[in-house]
């Protein structure tokens, strides 16, 4: 997506700027108003927000809906919710799973199997490959990973690096610094070899 963006607005950086800032949340682009869902977004809220004028929003809008392939695309834009800032809160832990971009799909299909075989609740999965960005897996998981699971993600192919996001009350707890295994309370080491 973000290629298609490079390439539509390569010669306009602010509006660039702007569809990036609605891609990446969701906003859709309709009827020459931006909306949260069924919900108008004020466009002056979102010029503060971006850091740039009204008019720059407004050319934006014009452009993308002059733009058959960006109006394709813009207009059918939605937030995605997730549980991944709650599930700590909720008693849940959050494997995140940093991943080499040409092993995704087989590390993302080995976790998931290795979560399966372990009998390990799985409550969402939300996970991202786009080129611009680091590759990444959020596994949100309905308890605690046991130690021998999470030791075994470290052999994964294609693994990076790893976090353990868990409802441990001492946030300031860093156990592992490569795999920044942070609010761990079972004290687990784990080092890619």
């Amino acid at each position: 997506m973000m290629l298609i963006l490079e390439v539509y607005f390569k010669n306009f950086p602010a509006r660039k700027k702007v569809a990036e800032f609605l891609f990446e949340n969701g906003l859709s682009v309709k009827n020459g108003k931006i909306y949260l869902r069924n919900v108008e977004v004020p466009i002056s809220e979102l010029s503060r927000i971006i850091g740039v004028n009204r008019k720059i929003i407004y050319h934006t809008i014009e452009y993308i809906e002059k733009t058959y392939p960006l109006k394709l695309i813009f207009e059918r834009l939605t937030p995605l919710p997730s549980l991944i800032e709650v599930a700590p809160i909720m008693g849940w832990e959050v494997l995140e799973i940093e991943i080499e971009k040409s092993l995704y799909s087989q590390a993302v299909a080995k976790v998931l199997d290795l979560l399966s075989k372990n009998n390990i609740s799985i409550m969402e999965i939300f996970s991202r490959n786009l080129r611009q960005e680091d590759s990444k897996a959020y596994i949100v998981i309905d308890g605690t990973i046991p130690v021998e699971v999470f030791i075994k993600i470290k052999d994964t192919p294609g693994f990076k690096k790893l976090i353990l996001h868990t409802p441990e009350k001492r946030k300031e707890n860093f156990v592992c610094a490569y795999c920044e295994v942070r609010y761990c309370p079972k004290k687990v080491v784990v080092e890619k070899s």
